[in-house]
């Protein structure tokens, strides 16, 4: 929400510009980004200084979640979504252990003028990331230019400044996963953010048991909840803990929020309970 002397809809625009150019420099899809530069060469050069920072943020929150939170996991994920699935059990297992020996945060080296990985083979999908770090670069975008009271999301992914023109806070509503159509609660936000990772949306095979959130310390899709949703600080972490927490599962997902400060939770598990982190119902209306 903006004065319309601020011309709120070139502002708008802008934003939309700083998505671009950040997901131009992110995007799996795109054989000319730095992330599939540095995929296919196994090095990159000179990269971006936001490339820099999301795969450190990653590095760092990988060591946070003891490995729950996997950037370098693309290899585990191109077996499943080139139909490995469809393997008998023990090709499955053999081909998933030779892509773990891929993964793992720690073979990446870092620095300003140059990243890459130390083994042949390697490649990152900043995919659990990547969407909130966008946001929460449109919504400091959005503060250079003066904006005060603003809501982004981006499929899920979403970030909060100020409040509504009524002085209402924003509302954010977790959907059912068994009918999307319905809500299970309703969140009120003030310059917080909240991100969900489910696993009732995106699947490998079509009878839909492999679903897309792997567990990077097994290679297998997570399978202990249905949904994990995080509220942090900021978009970037909200995104990186849903993922994990949904990983860990309910019980390892919530002792590590709790672990953290200006981080809650919300869980269901396969059972369809809710399980909260003991600060969350601030933020439930």
């Amino acid at each position: 929400y903006a004065p319309t002397e601020n011309n709120p809809e070139q502002i708008i625009d802008d934003a939309f510009g700083k998505l671009d150019e950040l997901a131009g420099i992110f995007s799996n899809y795109d054989p000319a980004s730095s992330i599939s530069i540095l995929n296919a060469e196994g090095h990159i050069n000179n990269p971006p200084p936001e490339l820099v920072d999301i795969i450190r943020i990653s590095a760092e929150y990988n060591d946070i979640t003891n490995g729950a939170f996997e950037i370098t996991i693309n290899p585990v994920l191109a077996l499943w979504s080139e139909g490995l699935w469809s393997e008998p059990e023990d090709v499955q297992e053999q081909k998933v252990k030779q892509a773990l020996e891929l993964v793992g945060s720690g073979m990446i080296e870092i620095n300003d003028d140059n990243i890459r990985f130390r083994k042949a083979g390697m490649s990152a999908t900043l995919g659990g990331v990547a969407k909130g770090y966008i946001v929460d670069g449109m919504l400091e975008y959005l503060k250079t230019r003066g904006i005060k009271n603003a809501i982004i999301n981006a499929g899920g992914d979403i970030a909060t400044m100020g409040s509504r023109p009524d002085g209402g806070m924003w509302t954010v509503n977790l959907e059912n996963p068994d009918n999307t159509r319905e809500k299970i609660v309703t969140f009120i936000l003030s310059g917080e953010a909240i991100a969900t990772s489910g696993n009732y949306y995106r699947y490998f095979d079509p009878s839909k048991e492999v679903h897309h959130i792997i567990d990077p310390r097994t290679g297998y899709s997570a399978n202990l909840c249905i949904s994990s949703t995080v509220i942090a600080g900021n978009a970037t972490i909200a995104d990186i803990l849903a993922t994990a927490v949904f990983v860990l599962g309910p019980q390892e997902g919530i002792e590590l929020v709790e672990k953290l400060e200006d981080v809650e939770a919300l869980i269901i598990d396969n059972e369809r309970n809710i399980i909260k982190s003991t600060g969350i119902d601030k933020y439930i209306r």
